[in-house]
């Protein structure tokens, strides 16, 4: 009989079906076959709902929390899905905020064993196919979801939406989705549909001919996201970093046409929206300031767009030296990534729990060859309170690399 715990039961989706987040490449199934065939054993929840599809290198968790949170505000019943989660499972799938219970995870968990299939789902595949399935029994009025990796061929990629959002493309995963942007944004492009508006929040040169070329086969009406259109922060903005404001007006497009399409959703709700984001849908470590003597800031960037758009961004916080505590997977592009790395700052290399963590010989390898003011640790506790006791009351923490370094933090 399937044991009822909670914690078996993660442990048990984290073992039987080996997932992205704790193994990196080997997880990756490039095909929407397991999908599709576990969402008919369920009656196919995806036809039943109505679906914002976001995608992107960067920006697409914000983007998805802050376009959820806004349409909770406008009285909506919203689904939110995001990956990875931080501290535990159930921040993935969300309701209007509320987490999905741990009782539907193990009675959905429990119904997959018992299934006769012939072929093994992933842990993402599973996650994804509960979150449609809760989503419709709740009967979520709109959801909003955010693809796992890449687009085309991402398993989130079964559903019909109503509209297709693609934040920004830039270098990442190229063993799966290419190694130039323009083959990187045909991958993401592949959430693009028949008929069905894409916007576009972010492009150049190398990536708008893929988008347009792609929309113009499917008959997709293309939005392009203007960088001048808002030149000022909203007052009550609730993000920090230059980015954040280009992912905002990427969302005030999707409900520019969400409203064409005859939802109501007005100017007060998007500013309660913006003040409540946290509690409608449990966003935080983006540029995320968790204490203020000394400041110490987490942000989750892990590739080099995300991080060079924080170090930038943290240009206009800080009024001191700037103390980086930095752990990355091993899997990224040290080189590239170390380059960003100002001399004039001080550094604290650490290892984090999960096995994917970049080792200290490999960070000090790249350390030494910029020639960085930098100490090693095994554990995050040991570097931020080395940092904290070095400090000077300008100066500021900054805590980044990964998602697992910060869930250490928590």
């Amino acid at each position: 009989m399937p044991n009822n715990s909670y914690k078996q039961t993660i442990d048990w989706l984290f073992t039987q079906f080996p997932s992205y987040q704790n193994i990196g490449a080997s997880a990756y199934k490039p095909s929407l076959d397991n999908c599709l065939k576990l969402a008919e054993l369920f009656g196919n929840p995806q036809n039943y709902l109505k679906i914002i599809h976001i995608a992107g290198t960067n920006g697409k968790g914000s983007t998805s929390s802050m376009l959820a949170s806004i349409l909770t505000e406008s009285k909506l019943k919203v689904g939110l899905f995001t990956s990875p989660h931080i501290i535990d499972y159930t921040e993935r799938i969300r309701i209007n905020g509320k987490t999905i219970t741990e009782e539907f995870v193990i009675n959905f968990c429990d119904k997959i064993k018992l299934l006769d299939i012939q072929f093994e789902p992933s842990f993402f595949e599973i996650t994804w196919i509960m979150a449609l399935v809760y989503f419709k029994e709740q009967n979520c009025q709109i959801c909003v979801i955010e693809t796992g990796l890449g687009g085309r061929l991402d398993a989130t990629n079964i559903v019909n939406p109503l509209l297709t959002i693609i934040t920004n493309i830039g270098l990442e995963h190229t063993n799966f989705l290419g190694d130039t942007l323009a083959m990187i944004a045909s991958e993401k492009a592949g959430i693009i549909k028949k008929n069905i508006p894409v916007i576009i929040g972010s492009y150049n040169q190398e990536t708008l001919p893929v988008f347009k070329e792609i929309a113009n086969k499917n008959e997709s009406d293309i939005i392009l996201v203007n960088k001048q259109e808002i030149n000022e922060t909203p007052t009550n903005f609730p993000l920090i970093g230059t980015y954040q404001i280009q992912n905002y007006k990427t969302v005030l497009k999707a409900i520019e046409n969400l409203n064409q399409q005859g939802f109501t959703i007005s100017q007060d709700n998007i500013n309660s929206g913006l003040s409540n984001l946290s509690k409608n849908t449990g966003f935080f470590g983006r540029l995320q300031i968790v204490n203020r003597l000394p400041l110490t800031i987490i942000d989750v960037s892990h590739n080099y767009d995300g991080i060079k758009a924080t170090l930038e961004s943290i240009k206009d916080i800080n009024k001191g030296k700037l103390h980086i505590i930095y752990g990355t997977s091993a899997d990224k592009d040290l080189k590239s990534i170390f380059s960003l790395f100002d001399k004039n700052n001080r550094y604290y290399f650490t290892e984090f729990q999960n096995e994917r963590s970049a080792k200290l010989e490999d960070l000090k390898s790249n350390s030494n060859q910029k020639q960085l003011k930098s100490l090693f640790f095994k554990n995050l506790n040991n570097a931020l309170n080395t940092a904290q006791n070095t400090v000077n009351e300008n100066d500021t923490i900054l805590i980044f690399g990964s998602f697992f370094l910060i869930s250490d933090y928590f």
